[in-house]
Parts: structure tokens; sequence; C-alpha cells
């Protein structure tokens, strides 16, 4: 019998072995309170475990016990954005322990201020805003990439907001919504490079949300949290990459 040749695969075209469940290895920045908090909890009663990105060790600590005595498996990392030898060492320390990132969200966010106009505006507020917003999410994912590489699986969920949508015609917030356009702009460049990679890259925007924040009188945490936890968990099978969603449906850029 003659034997069959299959053509070779490049390393984008290798076939994904989707993990199960509570294989997965997840990472959450900010998520030691709000939204972060909520999307650790959620990720973790899927069965993941989920290592809670903090900036300060002692207040991620406390949550992650927390989220223990729920029955999660959630275990605190420093992890300031801003910082890359947070950054390198978090990524040093999730290859040392468990070998494989599967899940990143990049939820770690600051500088919503309504009265931040673009006349007035305070370009060290601005450059913070952009090293917090965009620049903390490039660099987690460059960090830890390598690992989705290698097992051809992963998903990045870039948090985002409609506020930073091309269409959003808003004069508040100057810096967060030049932030969140640019991290809008990234997650479509960054999901068209890795395009048949199996890694899946989209932003989330959760609305208003009640938190420190977005303050009072936003929608409840947990559904703001929902979309990006469908995001961190598409199958396979049909997922979308370089999408813009709310309540898992798709919005404008």
């Amino acid at each position: 019998m003659n034997a069959v040749a299959f053509p070779r695969r490049s390393p984008r075209e290798r076939a994904v072995v989707e993990p199960p469940l509570n294989q997965r290895i997840a990472l959450v920045s900010g998520g030691n309170r709000g939204l972060g908090l909520e999307v650790v909890r959620q990720l973790a009663s899927q069965g993941m475990t989920v290592l809670l990105g903090s900036r300060q060790l002692a207040a991620g600590e406390k949550m992650a016990r927390q989220l223990r005595r729920e029955g999660g498996d959630v275990v605190a990392v420093k992890l300031d954005v801003t910082a890359q030898d947070d950054v390198d060492a978090a990524a040093r320390a999730i290859e040392r322990d468990y070998g494989r990132l599967d899940v990143l969200v990049n939820n770690a966010g600051a500088f919503f201020d309504l009265n931040d106009r673009a006349s007035t505006a305070d370009l060290g507020q601005v450059r913070g805003a952009l090293d917090t917003n965009l620049l903390g999410a490039w660099r987690l994912s460059e960090a830890v990439l390598p690992m989705m590489r290698r097992h051809a699986y992963g998903r990045i969920v870039n948090v985002s907001s409609g506020c930073g949508a091309s269409g959003s015609t808003g004069e508040d917030c100057a810096a967060y919504r030049i932030s969140k356009s640019a991290l809008n702009t990234y997650t479509r460049m960054l999901a068209s490079e890795l395009r048949g990679s199996g890694i899946v890259v989209n932003a989330v925007c959760p609305g208003w949300v009640a938190t420190d924040m977005g303050g009072p009188g936003g929608r409840p945490v947990a559904d703001g949290a929902a979309g990006i936890v469908w995001a961190a968990c598409l199958p396979t099978a049909g997922a979308v990459t370089g999408g813009f969603f709310r309540d898992r449906q798709p919005i404008d850029w």
C-alpha cells in the first residue's frame, strides 16, 4: 500500500487542541476589585485556575482567599501592568508553575475623568492613561504570547469602552477615550497577525458598570463581566477574532 502524503502545516495552520475548562489557566489584570474581581470569580466558576493580578499583592491575596472560600481555584499574582519588571516576573512565574497560559484578560484600567477635555488635558494624565490602558495590555500580551503560541491556543480579551469608538462624539474623558481607541486599534492589529494560530483576540465593552471607577448608577458588575467571560471562553469552532463586542453582540469600532 502506498503511503499517503499529508501536506505539511505551517505554524499558523497547526491543528488547535482546545484544553478542557478545568485545565485552563487564566490571568486577569486589575483583578482585585470591581469588574476584574467579578471576571475572576466567573472564570473560576467555569473550572479554570485563575491568576488574580493586583498591583498590591496583599490586596490580591485577600480577594483570592475569599474566592477560594467560594470554591474557586484562584491565586494572587503581583502585577502592575505599567512596570515591565512585574510583567516579566509574572510571565516567568506562570511558565514555571503552570507551563502554559490559555486566557489573558487585559482588564487593568484607569484615568476615567469626566472633567478631562482635549483642549485642557494634563498631558501627564494622558501619558498615564496610555501607559495603563494601552501599553499595559501590550506589555502583558507580548510577555505571555510565547506560551500561547507553543500550545497553539489562547484567548486574549482587551477590556475596552464604547467611548473609545471612532464614531463617539463625547467631549469628556479625553485621556481615557483616546487610550481606549488606541487599544481598539491594537486589538485589531494583533488579531490580524495571529489569525489562524489558534489565538483569538477581541475587545469587549462591559458597558457602564457600577464600580469605583464607573461610579453609582451603572449596571450590575456581574452583567458587565459576563460579556468578558464569554469572549474568554469562545470555543474553537467558529470563534470570532478581531471583533468588538458588548453583551456578546458586535458593536462598531
